[in-house]
C-alpha cells in the first residue's frame, strides 16, 4: 500500500496513516485508519504539484514515493527498506528502473523518526519531519542527517510553563508517555517549572503502546492520583489522542475528576480522534491547548474540493482509493467536507516547508550541472543542510484566561503575609505568615516571597501590613497644655519685669534705688527680658533659625544677668576689705562696665564658632510611638553646648564666691545673702538638667529647658527686685534718707568687734530697719555724720525699740574698732557704681 507518481527526482514519504495497536478503533467503516494522516500525505501530494505546477525545477519534476508506517517503529523500519533498496541497487551500477529517492518527509512521531533516520543515515539520506519534536533529534552528532520544519519540545515546554505562571497554578499533575518523546518533554517541563517555581504533585507515566498488559493499572493509577489529590485542579498531558480516550472515559465515571483544567500538548491539543462515550467537553472542564505555528490551507482546500473522487481514477494511491471507496456512495460536497474537517493548519505549513526545502536543495544542487548524472545523491544532503534546518521557528502562543482556578498546593498568601517554606515540603508547599512590624508585602499569591522595608524615617507599619503609613510629626506644639503652661509664665515673668523697670525708673532718685547700683539694675533687667523671651523660642515647629536663635538668645541674656550680678557682688566685699594693698589694687580693677562687656565678649565667641562650625539645625528622630517621629532642633555638639552652660556656670561661681563671702555682712547689705541664694537655685537647676537632657529624648525635652530657664530667672527677678519693690511700694517710710541713716547707725553700733575678732553686739533688740535689701550708695547728707550717728542715742520713730552697747572691759579697743567700721563704710560710699 502506497501512493506514487513518477519524476526525475523523488521524494519519500513516511506518515501514520494507520494505527495498528489500537484496541479501541478509531475507524471510519472498517478500516483501522486515520483520515488524519491521510489528509497529511495528501498536503505532501499537492505541495509536489504545485512545484511541478510552477516549474519551479526548470525542466525537472519532482515525484514521490509515500509509506505508511502504521505508527509502529518495526512498520516503519521495515517499509523504509524500499526507499534504501533503490539507492542500493543505483549505488551497485544495476540499472534502475526509477530515479533514487533524494529525501524522505515524515514521520509524525518522534520516537519513529529517531528510529528511521538512524537506518536513512547509512546511505546519507535526509529526513525532514513535519511533526516530531523530541529535543534528543537536535543532537547533530548522533543524527546528523535528520531535520525537522517544527520546533523541539523544549519550546513547547516554556510555553505550558507560560500558562501556568498566567494563572499562578503551581500544583500541577503530568500524565505521559514511556517514550522518547514523553520522557524528553516530561524532563524539560520539570527543569523549566523548577526554576519557575511550579511543583509537580504527581507524574503519571502511561506504555506507549495500547497492547501493553500494564496500561488498565496505570490509568487507574492515574485517575487516583487525579481525583485524590483535590489541591490539584490542573493537569498537563503529553500523551497520545487514543491514551486520552481511554483516560477520559475512565476519569469522568468519578465525579471528582471532573471539570479540571487540562493544558494538552500538540500531540492531541488539536486531534480529532479522541472519542468520549456518553461524555462532553464540559464534563472534561477547560483545555489549553498547545499547537505549532499554522500556515494557509486556502490553495490545499481548494485542491481537495477539486479532487477527483472517482476511486478509479486514485488507483497510484491506495490509501486515497480506499477511503474514496468507502465513501463512494456520498455525495461528492460530503466527502470533500470529510477530508478538509481533518485540515491540521501547522501541518499544512510543516509539511509544504519540507517540499520546499527539498526544492531549493534540488534547484541548487543542478545550477549548471546535469542533475540526471550519479553524482546527485551524495551531493543532495549538503546542499540541504545549505538550505537550513527549519528546527529554528519563531512560535507565537496565544494565552487565554480562565476564571478563579485554583491550583496550588498552599493556599494564596494574602498582602501583609509573606511565604515560608513548610518543613519537609517541596517549594510549592508552604506557610504564610504575618510581616514584621516596619515591614509590608503588598504582593499576593505565589510571588509575595518577602516582606519589604518601610523607609523608617517617615514611614511606619504595623504586624502584617500591605503598605506603609506616613508617620505624624510631632514636636511641642503651641496649643499644647503644657506649652501654654510654660508660656503663660514666661509671658508673666516678661510683664513683672517691665513692671519693676517702670517702678525702678519712676523711683529712681530714692535711696533704695539709689543704693541698688541704678544703670547696673536697668541692665540686669533688661537682661532678665530677653531671658524670658528666649523660652518662647523653645516651642512650636523647629526651623534652622529658631534652633539656632534660641540657645544663642538664651546664652548671651544670661551671661548677661549673671556679669551685672556679679559686678554688684564685686563692690560689696570691696567696701569692707580691710587689706590696704589689695583695696588699692581692687579699687583699680574694679571698672563695671568693663567687666561686663569681657564677660559677655567671651560668650559672643563661643556661640560664634558654634553656630559657624556645628551650627544647630531642625532634624528627625524616632520616638517609643512607631507612629510618630519627632521632629526637634538637633544641637549637633553637645561640647559647645556644654561650653556655652559652663560659661555661665564659671561667672555664677564666682558671683557665688563673691556673694557668700559677704554672706554675714550687716544687714542693710543683706544683697549679699540673696544673690547666694539666687545663684545657688542656679545650681540646683541646671545640675540636674544636664544628665537628663543628655538622657532624654521626646516631644517635651524643649519643655525642660524651659523650665530651667523659668526656674532661674524667676529667682534672680524675685531675689534682687521684688523686696525692693515692696519697700518702694508698701514701706515708704523706710526708703526716706533718715531711715536709711538710722539703719546704718543702727549697724554701726550694734556690730562691733572686740579684741578676738569677733562682733559684740548691745543686749537689746537691735532697732530701724530690718533686713533692708540695699546696697548703700548714696552719700550721707553733710548735716549728719558717722560720729553724730554713733556718738547719740537713736531716736527712731515709735513702735521702734532702743537700745545701748554693752558694757566691755576695753573701752579704748571698743573705740578704736567702732572707728574703722566708721571708715568701712566710708569707703563702700566713696565706690563708683
Amino acid at each position: 500500500n502506497g501512493a506514487t507518481a513518477p519524476g526525475d527526482v523523488i521524494i519519500g514519504g513516511l506518515f501514520p496513516i494507520h494505527e495498528i495497536h489500537l484496541f479501541v478503533i478509531l475507524v471510519i467503516g472498517s478500516h483501522r485508519f486515520s483520515t488524519a494522516r491521510l489528509v497529511q500525505s495528501l498536503i505532501m501530494v499537492h505541495a509536489v504539484e504545485e512545484v511541478n505546477k510552477n516549474h519551479e525545477l526548470g525542466n525537472l519534476t519532482l515525484g514521490y514515493s509515500i509509506l505508511d508506517s502504521c505508527s509502529d517503529v518495526t512498520t516503519a523500519l521495515n517499509n523504509t527498506l524500499s526507499f534504501m533498496k533503490r539507492n542500493s541497487e543505483y549505488l551497485d551500477g544495476a540499472e534502475q528502473p526509477s530515479p533514487p529517492v533524494l529525501a524522505v518527509i515524515g514521520d509524525y512521531y518522534s520516537e519513529i523518526s529517531i528510529a528511521v533516520t538512524r537506518q536513512l543515515n547509512l546511505e546519507h539520506i535526509p529526513q525532514i519531519s513535519y511533526g516530531a519534536t523530541s529535543g534528543l533529534l537536535s543532537d547533530k552528532v548522533r543524527f546528523p542527517s535528520f531535520m525537522r520544519t517544527v520546533p523541539e519540545d523544549d519550546h513547547q515546554a516554556e510555553a505550558i510553563i507560560k500558562i501556568l505562571r498566567k494563572h499562578q497554578w503551581n500544583w500541577v499533575g503530568v500524565v505521559t508517555t514511556d517514550s522518547d518523546y514523553g520522557r524528553y518533554i516530561a524532563d524539560r517541563l520539570l527543569q523549566h517549572a523548577t526554576n519557575n517555581n511550579i511543583c509537580f504533585a504527581f507524574t503519571s507515566v502511561l506504555p506507549d503502546v495500547l497492547s501493553d498488559k500494564r496500561l488498565d493499572e496505570h490509568i487507574a493509577t492515574t485517575v487516583k492520583s487525579i481525583t485524590e489529590n483535590t489541591n490539584v485542579k490542573v493537569i498537563v498531558s503529553f500523551a497520545k489522542p487514543y491514551h486520552m480516550t481511554k483516560l477520559f472515559n475512565c476519569l469522568l465515571e468519578d465525579a471528582r475528576g471532573r471539570e479540571k483544567i487540562w493544558v494538552a500538548s500538540d500531540i492531541w491539543s488539536d486531534s480529532t480522534d479522541i472519542n468520549l462515550k456518553q461524555w462532553n467537553l464540559s464534563d472534561i472542564g477547560t483545555v489549553f491547548g498547545t499547537t505549532l505555528k499554522s500556515g494557509n490551507s486556502t490553495r490545499f482546500k481548494q485542491y481537495l474540493r477539486n479532487l477527483d473522487v472517482n476511486p478509479d481514477h486514485q488507483k497510484n494511491n491506495t490509501f486515497l482509493y480506499n477511503f474514496l471507496k468507502e465513501h463512494q456512495q456520498d455525495p461528492r460536497d460530503t466527502t470533500t467536507e470529510v477530508l478538509m474537517k481533518k485540515i491540521n493548519p501547522y501541518a499544512v505549513l510543516s509539511i509544504e516547508l519540507a517540499v520546499r526545502a527539498i526544492a531549493k536543495a534540488v534547484v541548487d544542487l543542478c545550477n549548471n550541472r546535469d542533475c540526471k548524472t550519479t553524482f546527485l545523491l551524495p551531493m543532495f544532503l549538503l546542499f540541504l543542510k545549505d538550505c537550513g534546518d527549519t528546527n529554528e521557528l519563531d512560535q507565537k502562543s496565544a494565552l487565554s484566561s480562565q476564571g478563579e482556578v485554583i491550583s496550588r498546593c498552599s493556599e494564596s498568601c494574602k498582602p501583609g503575609y509573606r511565604k515560608k517554606s513548610a518543613q519537609g515540603q517541596p517549594v510549592c508547599c508552604y506557610e504564610c505568615e504575618p510581616c514584621p512590624v516596619n515591614y509590608y508585602s503588598n504582593t499576593i499569591g505565589v510571588y509575595s516571597t518577602e516582606c519589604h522595608l518601610c523607609n523608617i524615617t517617615t514611614e511606619y507599619s504595623s504586624n502584617g501590613s500591605d503598605k506603609c503609613h506616613l508617620k505624624e510629626t510631632v514636636f511641642l506644639k503651641w496649643t499644647d497644655p503644657y506649652n501654654c503652661a510654660l508660656l503663660a509664665f514666661t509671658a508673666l515673668g516678661a510683664l513683672l519685669t517691665i513692671v519693676v523697670g517702670i517702678i525702678f525708673l519712676a523711683h529712681w532718685n530714692t535711696p533704695v534705688v539709689r543704693a541698688s547700683v541704678g544703670p547696673i539694675c536697668i541692665l540686669l533687667l533688661f537682661s532678665l527680658f530677653c531671658t524670658f523671651v528666649s523660652v518662647i523660642l523653645f516651642g512650636g515647629k523647629p526651623n534652622t533659625k529658631q534652633c539656632q536663635a534660641r540657645q544663642v538668645l538664651f546664652g548671651l541674656s544670661f551671661t548677661l544677668c549673671v556679669s551685672c550680678i556679679m559686678v554688684k557682688s564685686f563692690k560689696i566685699i570691696l567696701a569692707f576689705e580691710f587689706d590696704p594693698s589689695v583695696k588699692r589694687v581692687l579699687k583699680k580693677l574694679y571698672q563695671p562696665y568693663i567687666i561686663i562687656a569681657v564677660c559677655m565678649a567671651g560668650q559672643v565667641v563661643i556661640c560664634a564658632l558654634w553656630l559657624s562650625l556645628e551650627s544647630p539645625r531642625p532634624d528627625w528622630a524616632p520616638v517609643e510611638n512607631k507612629e510618630e517621629r519627632l521632629h526637634f532642633c538637633n544641637e549637633i555638639s553637645y561640647v559647645k553646648f556644654g561650653v556655652m552652660l559652663g560659661y555661665i556656670g564659671i561667672l555664677a561661681l564666682i558671683c557665688f564666691g563673691v556673694a557668700f563671702k559677704g554672706r554675714k555682712l550687716p544687714q542693710c547689705y543683706n544683697d549679699a545673702k540673696f544673690i547666694t541664694f539666687s545663684m545657688l537655685i542656679y545650681f540646683i537647676c541646671w545640675i540636674i538638667f544636664g544628665p537628663v537632657y543628655v538622657t532624654v529624648k521626646g516631644t517635651y525635652l524643649p519643655a525642660v529647658e524651659m523650665v530651667v530657664i523659668l526656674i532661674s530667672a524667676y529667682g534672680i527677678l524675685f531675689c534682687q527686685f521684688i523686696t525692693k519693690c515692696y519697700i518702694i511700694l508698701f514701706k515708704q517710710e523706710a526708703n526716706t534718707e533718715s531711715a536709711f541713716r538710722e539703719s546704718l547707725r543702727n549697724y554701726s553700733l550694734s556690730e562691733i568687734k572686740n579684741g578676738d575678732g569677733n562682733w559684740v553686739s548691745s543686749p537689746g533688740t537691735h532697732g530701724g530697719i530690718e533686713n533692708i535689701a540695699v546696697d548703700v550708695e548714696a552719700p550721707m547728707p553733710n548735716s549728719l555724720s558717722l560720729d553724730q550717728l554713733t556718738d547719740r542715742s537713736p531716736s527712731i520713730s515709735s513702735g521702734e525699740s532702743v537700745f545701748s552697747l554693752s558694757p566691755v572691759s576695753n573701752p579704748q579697743l571698743i573705740r578704736r574698732q567702732s572707728n574703722d567700721s566708721k571708715k568701712q563704710l566710708r569707703r563702700y560710699l566713696s565706690l563708683p557704681s
